[in-house]
């Protein structure tokens, strides 16, 4: 179900088998939080395209897309003025088929292969961490251990703080 009060992104989680199931995170420009590559939906383009399009723009990644969303997860961001803004964040797999030493947004992010379990450690959505979990599970065909009581404790504060716009 849509949430009509919040805006629509769309997201690539890019992921690979080198050998190991790896997912992919950049950098966001501003808080250098970890996060995966996402952005407004594009003109022309399917929810799909728009997600390849951000992933190869934010993270220089090319690969195959899912045809259907994997999942969702919602946040909230603070803007200029103190208003806070729902979104709501579509996102698709990508299994990444070219890494490129150069594109768009190199200068301004940084990008890292992780694990599943330290990708899902690493973000600061709740819903995102489960979204990595559940759907690395489903690839690997065995169930990812959850985080330890400490990282779900952390990974709540650091949502809270960022509500608060303090991260």
């Amino acid at each position: 179900m849509k949430d009509a009060g919040a805006s629509q992104q769309y997201a690539a989680l890019p992921w690979r088998q080198a050998p190991g199931f790896e997912i992919l995170l950049i950098t966001s420009r501003e808080t250098r939080r970890w996060v995966i590559p996402k952005g407004w939906p594009m003109p022309g383009h399917s929810a799909a395209e728009s997600a390849a399009q951000e992933a190869y723009e934010e993270a220089g990644v090319r690969g195959e897309m899912s045809a259907q969303a994997i999942g969702h997860y919602g946040y909230r961001k603070r803007l200029r003025g103190g208003a806070k803004k729902r979104f709501r964040v579509d996102v698709f797999a990508m299994e990444v088929t070219e890494v490129l030493d150069q594109w768009p947004e190199a200068h301004e992010r940084a990008r890292q292969w992780l694990s599943p379990a330290e990708a899902a450690i690493r973000v600061d959505e709740p819903e995102l961490a489960v979204l990595i979990r559940a759907f690395a599970g489903d690839r690997l065909g065995q169930a990812l251990p959850g985080p330890t009581w400490l990282q779900a404790i952390w990974q709540q504060v650091k949502a809270l703080l960022r509500l608060l716009g303090l991260r």
